[in-house]
């Protein structure tokens, strides 16, 4: 499978999708409260994707996946299923929004700290958001996707935190995954070289401890082995001719 580069309309779909991802979570926000379950967050954002956006939630029945969104609590790295446990104060929970329009995907996700939580915690929150646009600010035409791993990874082990390998971005499109695989750790000069229309996730996931993984019975929840925390943030990136477009952008960060 070879990487697609987007037409201008395509990348025009690209744009309306990424900002109804983006708007999902901005409308989230002030529901990650002590107490709510994340059972009650996914039924808010696929009652918003579908009935408020005329969207689609991605994730649902993707492969099997029985929810509309992903969280993924803790020490919980990524594909959290929704469940009726609430959330408490001093949690971190990622929510992972994949909402599809007119067939094209927008993918992001963000990292919400629920009431007050340890400064090792917002730390590894602040430092994995970081990393993520320390890896954005590599893309360019002629770049490598070899500089956005250095990049991460170089920023995370800086700050004594260690980088999974067992998941990555990728390109992103009318499917969900495209080529290429997008590595957060990685050399400078390797890999793929970067093409104006190409579009890709950079959504990395840092953990307070060793990078190493399980998955749960489920199927899907991916955790540290080692219990530490783990964050992850993510953004769908457009390669323009000078340089990148982030598709997914937030007003916060604005």
């Amino acid at each position: 499978m070879s990487i697609i580069i987007k037409t201008e309309s395509e990348i025009e779909k690209m744009r309306v999708a990424g900002q109804l991802a983006a708007d999902v979570l901005e409308m989230l926000g002030p529901h990650v409260v002590p107490g709510v379950t994340t059972n009650e967050l996914d039924r808010i954002c696929h009652d918003f994707i579908v009935n408020v956006q005329n969207a689609i939630p991605a994730p649902l029945n993707y492969k099997g996946f029985p929810k509309s969104i992903c969280t993924s609590v803790n020490q919980q790295i990524c594909h959290g299923i929704p469940n009726d446990k609430k959330l408490k104060p001093g949690d971190i929970v990622n929510v992972d929004i994949t909402v599809i329009k007119d067939n094209y995907h927008g993918d992001t996700s963000k990292m919400f700290c629920v009431g007050d939580v340890s400064p090792f915690a917002k730390r590894l929150v602040k430092v994995t958001q970081e990393a993520m646009y320390r890896g954005i600010e590599q893309v360019k035409p002629g770049a490598r996707l070899g500089d956005i791993g250095h990049a991460i990874q170089k920023h995370a082990e800086s700050n004594r935190y260690s980088v999974v390998r067992e998941f990555c971005g990728h390109g992103i499109g009318k499917k969900f995954h495209e080529e290429p695989q997008v590595l957060h750790y990685g050399k400078t000069g390797t890999g793929e070289v970067l093409d104006a229309g190409m579009i890709i996730t950079i959504e990395p996931m840092i953990n307070l401890g060793k990078h190493h993984v399980k998955v749960l019975a489920d199927g899907w929840t991916a955790v540290t082995k080692d219990h530490s925390l783990s964050a992850q943030w993510e953004h769908t990136v457009l390669v323009t001719p000078g340089g990148y477009e982030i598709l997914t952008l937030r007003q916060e960060e604005r």
